[in-house]
């Protein structure tokens, strides 16, 4: 048989019950055969049930439920028994403390109905903000709701509401996440395989001190006209934040906050789209002048200079759906601007003078040597380590550019194709995979998001150092979207298909000093098996660990401005309780104490 969808799933004790597009289905529990259809018995069609599609299955004081379209039927001996139906329309059926609760719907309202099977209505809880309900149970006879829109709602028996606001990003970050001055943004707009629009308009998450605060449709009707926000940025001057919507143009939040769109007089629409102003990449300069991709406009590369002029350029050469997105901006002022649907990757340079556009350069990088030396046109993603190389992920792997600089000389530049050691054998690196997103952390690693998980590769490449999945680490979903880092503490962020998590890595930044070095744990506590931390250090710093006579207990090097020590002497012994120096040499000559570590055992 062919694979049916099943739209909700129950037992009794005795049968399995699946609500399927082709009716409701039962099957033993006890039998050993469940994945061949033939041993599901097709109940639909007999005994009062209708044919066709059922929507869901609920199973209450050992009877079944069946939902088929927006009525409900009851399961009374062998016979299918109406239930209940008013002409809502029915999103979720559940049932909890042996009554069933309905979450409903029309064009202006929702509701949730409380049902007993034997007496009826029990009670309805009816509003317009309950459009949309997801969900909802019933403790000690009170009345909680999940709500896509207004969060965790609670009803008492005597019909008192009140809302319970998580402290929690509104939905999914599918888009672009990024971490600036200790605030962590993300969008959550998305765009399907085609570059096109899935109207989300979740808008912005933003977790500072704890704390997240949500830009969307139900904070400001403003959202309503900026569906799949998918970019940011903070501006570096004032930290205000700038988001691209892929659909509703440029939008600007500042402190207050105050809200400004950018659109007509400032960016173009879409090609055979009047309406469509699609925002895909935003970067900064060093001169903070905003860069802005404007997909699918025929002057696609857009600049809103710092004193608040805007400019429009237009690329040499052709590009299927004037297709742009994601900007960097390299050490020599140059913008790489991945281009979507197999067009590569631009590289442009502005000359010395961004008014005028006879001193414009354009690069185009395709697969192929001689071409630009891609491992494959279909470029999804690039980053600028602290080398200044350029990292080009793309649908087949990983491409680097070593000479950036060297783009627009007669010789040229081309990528290469990093090569990974894994056993006895060796391979392009990440061939065959597509690379969604690639952050670099303070010791020059990149963390790479795939479609398989997200990996941590060396500075060159050439080794695997972590490799995360669903199955091995907390990691939310292997389809890993976006990476960012927040480079002070180390900890590294994951938008995934559900949700948002971190991890806390061995990485930081490095300082330009030695002067606030912190450690943690400080003390370390009896029975403490885990890192330490030494944090704060100039990049790459040599530590020492010593007694207090000079005795070297320990040394290491730091992975950016970060150093991890396991609390154990060179021949693998846990140290003895007691106080321990810090000495950073970070000139390769003098030494200096940087801190003390004080170990109670």
């Amino acid at each position: 048989g062919n694979q049916v969808k099943v739209n909700g799933f129950a037992d009794d004790g005795q049968f399995f019950y699946a609500a399927t597009e082709e009716g409701l289905k039962k099957a033993p529990v006890n039998s050993s055969g469940l994945a061949d259809y033939t041993n599901w018995q097709l109940m639909s069609g007999n005994n009062g049930l209708s044919t066709g599609s059922s929507a869901d299955v609920i199973t209450i004081t050992g009877k079944v439920v069946v939902q088929k379209n927006d009525s409900l039927f009851i399961q009374n001996g062998n016979n299918w028994d109406f239930l209940y139906s008013d002409g809502w329309m029915i999103s979720r059926i559940r049932s909890s403390e042996n009554k069933i609760l309905i979450n409903e719907k029309n064009a202006t309202a929702g509701r949730i109905v409380v049902l007993n099977i034997d007496a009826g209505i029990d009670r309805v809880i009816a509003d317009a903000s309950l459009r949309s309900s997801e969900n909802s149970l019933l403790l000690n006879n009170n009345l909680w709701i999940a709500d896509r829109t207004n969060g965790l709602i609670y009803v008492g028996q005597g019909s008192q509401g009140s809302i319970y606001n998580l402290n929690s990003p509104a939905g999914i970050a599918q888009g672009e996440i990024i971490f600036s001055n200790d605030k962590f943004l993300g969008a959550s707009g998305t765009v399907n395989s085609t570059w096109s629009g899935q109207n989300d308009k979740q808008g912005i998450y933003s977790y500072t001190s704890g704390e997240w605060v949500n830009y969307n449709l139900k904070t400001n009707p403003l959202f309503d006209s900026l569906p799949d926000i998918i970019t940011l940025k903070t501006d570096p001057r004032d930290e205000s934040i700038w988001a691209g919507s892929f659909g509703g143009g440029l939008l600007h939040i500042s402190q207050g906050p105050v809200f400004e769109i950018y659109k007509q007089n400032f960016l173009e629409p879409a090609s055979g789209n009047p309406q469509g102003y699609r925002v895909s990449g935003l970067a900064f300069d060093n001169e903070n002048n905003l860069w802005v991709s404007n997909y699918g406009a025929t002057q696609s590369l857009r600049i809103r200079k710092a004193n608040g002029d805007w400019r429009s350029f237009t690329p040499p050469f052709f590009i299927s759906g004037n297709a742009m997105s994601q900007i960097i901006v390299d050490d020599y002022n140059y913008k790489w601007i991945v281009s979507p649907l197999g067009n590569g990757l631009f590289c442009f340079d502005h000359g010395t003078d961004i008014d005028n556009t006879a001193d414009d350069r354009w690069k185009r990088f395709y697969a192929g040597q001689g071409n630009g030396g891609l491992p494959e046109n279909n470029v999804l993603c690039v980053a600028k380590d602290k080398n200044g190389f350029i990292w080009i992920g793309t649908s087949n792997g990983i491409g680097v550019i070593e000479c950036p600089g060297d783009v627009f000389t007669a010789n040229g530049c081309e990528a290469i194709l990093p090569i990974v050691s894994n056993g006895n054998f060796a391979g392009y690196l990440f061939n065959g995979q597509e690379v969604r997103s690639i952050a670099v952390d303070g010791a020059n690693r990149k963390w790479v998001a795939t479609a398989k998980g997200v990996f941590l590769v060396s500075d060159d490449g050439e080794e695997v150092i972590y490799q995360f999945t669903e199955e091995n680490s907390k990691l939310l979903s292997n389809d890993v979207r976006w990476i960012t880092i927040d480079g002070k503490a180390g900890e590294v962020f994951f938008a995934t298909a559900k949700g948002v998590c971190s991890f806390r890595s061995t990485a930081t930044e490095g300082g330009e000093t030695n002067e606030n070095v912190l450690v943690f744990p400080n003390p370390v506590p009896p029975g403490y098996s885990g890192s330490i931390a030494i944090r704060g250090l100039t990049e790459n710093a040599i530590v020492k660990i010593t007694e207090l006579d000079g005795r070297l207990v320990y040394q290491t090097k730091a992975l950016g401005g970060q150093a991890i020590w396991d609390g154990r002497n060179y021949r693998g012994q846990k140290v003895s309780s007691g106080a321990y120096l810090v000495l950073v040499n970070n000139d390769g000559r003098t030494e200096r104490l940087a801190t003390k570590i004080f170990f109670i055992r």
